[in-house]
């Protein structure tokens, strides 16, 4: 069992990925760990700052409020209430009393004029801001200030049943879904939405609610709907609303008609696990006889009762990953062995290949001695004029040749065991 204090200490003296190593699990799931139990951990790129001695002091480790996970033992449910148990020296604590919050949530205050400072949009479309750490809202210059409103609300029901919220961390890898915008989704707008290059802005980091240690992403989108739409010269108005001119046909006003999508004033909440590979959602969208506004509290508790299904795929998501990580090693050792196998047979031909060399090379300078005595011996026994110059003809042939040396070919031969040393032979 590690506790909140050996975590701490043990984040702070090795990487993430030693931890992680330690206990046999994927540095995702040490990172879930970490803010389970609410520790602090280096920011990416701290420990090559430390070695040039330009990292941040780290930071201290926050007391444990009373529903703090204050242990973790590996397998271990990371929302289960084991923990508590750590605690049996201090008294019990009186329940909490929930206090309802109201006013504008620190997310959203402030928020609405960096939603109108943004890229240009035709009149009525959804706004597009330059900031991108905001609130997840995404809404017309019409709707902004009821899409702001009921993310205040929302958030400031959540924080009143127990729940945090807050932007995504930074250390936290999140998953955002593409947001579909239509009040009324279909396949074929699925796949405009997707491949025509439309896009909607999106948030730097997203909008997280922590419920029971468990992360729920939160999107807020203004809907739109398909509207006829009159062109007249030069601007595109709601068939609704136009007025045929009175003026002579000779005046030539230029009008046709044509779709569009234009943001209907009632809102989308889409609810999301951030986590990289869990697909779950929900989502709750308004109509014309009853707001989301109306539902707050029907949100919250549904939230709340998804904490369970959500914590089960996230587990099954971390076994995935463990998995892949897995195969992926087996898969490297296996090739790790064929290339080895592919190593050892190459020693051994080169190895062959090297002493056959040298045994040619061998028997090419005892050849070539044997010659050279052979005709020694028969020049002893020519006539003294004869002999002389056969014996020089023999000193020219050695001076060319050179000396012989077949020792040198079998000194510089390598087994195959010294040109390459096997894994299973390696200490």
């Amino acid at each position: 069992m590690t506790t909140r204090e050996e975590l701490y200490e043990l984040v702070w003296s090795i990487p993430m990925t030693k931890v992680a190593e330690k206990f046999a699990v994927s540095g995702t799931y040490m990172a879930r760990v970490c803010s389970a139990l609410e520790v602090p951990r280096p920011e990416r790129g701290y420990w090559a700052k430390l070695e040039v001695g330009k990292a941040p002091p780290r930071p201290q480790l926050p007391e444990a409020s009373p529903s703090n996970q204050l242990s973790w033992l590996r397998g271990d449910d990371l929302s289960s209430s084991r923990f508590h148990a750590t605690k049996a020296t201090s008294a019990p604590h009186k329940a909490r009393v929930q206090h309802v919050l109201s006013g504008i949530h620190a997310l959203v205050q402030g928020a609405k004029q960096h939603f109108e400072k943004g890229y240009k949009v035709e009149s009525g479309q959804l706004l597009r801001p330059y900031k991108r750490q905001l609130v997840d809202v995404t809404a017309s210059a019409s709707g902004l200030d009821k899409a702001l409103a009921f993310a205040s609300e929302l958030f400031n029901a959540l924080e009143s049943a127990g729940a945090r919220v807050g932007f995504g961390c930074g250390k936290e890898i999140s998953n955002r879904p593409n947001i579909d915008e239509h009040e009324t989704i279909t396949k074929l707008k699925t796949r405009q939405h997707r491949y025509t290059g439309q896009h909607l802005w999106r948030p730097s980091s997203p909008t997280i609610a922590y419920v029971k240690n468990v992360r729920f992403g939160l999107a807020v989108i203004e809907m739109t709907e398909e509207v006829l739409m009159r062109y007249v010269n030069g601007k595109y108005i709601r068939e609704s609303e136009y007025e045929p001119t009175k003026r002579p046909r000779s005046y030539g006003e230029q009008t046709w008609t044509t779709t569009k999508d234009i943001p209907c004033g009632r809102l989308r909440l889409i609810v999301y696990s951030p986590h990289l590979d869990v697909a779950w959602s929900m989502s709750f969208q308004e109509t014309k006889k009853r707001t989301l506004t109306q539902d707050v509290s029907r949100i919250v508790k549904s939230i709340k009762r998804s904490t369970e299904d959500v914590q089960k795929e996230i587990h099954e998501a971390d076994h995935r990953a463990e998995l892949r990580i897995q195969q992926w090693e087996a898969q490297q050792e296996r090739w790790r062995r064929e290339e080895d196998q592919k190593q050892i047979a190459w020693s051994v031909r080169d190895s062959r290949e090297q002493l056959s060399q040298a045994i040619e090379a061998w028997s090419k300078a005892v050849s070539i001695e044997q010659f050279f005595k052979q005709v020694e011996e028969r020049a002893g026994n020519l006539p003294e004029t004869e002999r002389a110059i056969v014996e020089e003809r023999l000193r020219l042939a050695r001076e060319f040749i050179g000396m012989q040396d077949p020792f040198k070919s079998l000194l510089s031969w390598k087994t195959p065991g010294e040109r390459y040393v096997p894994l299973d032979a390696r200490s």
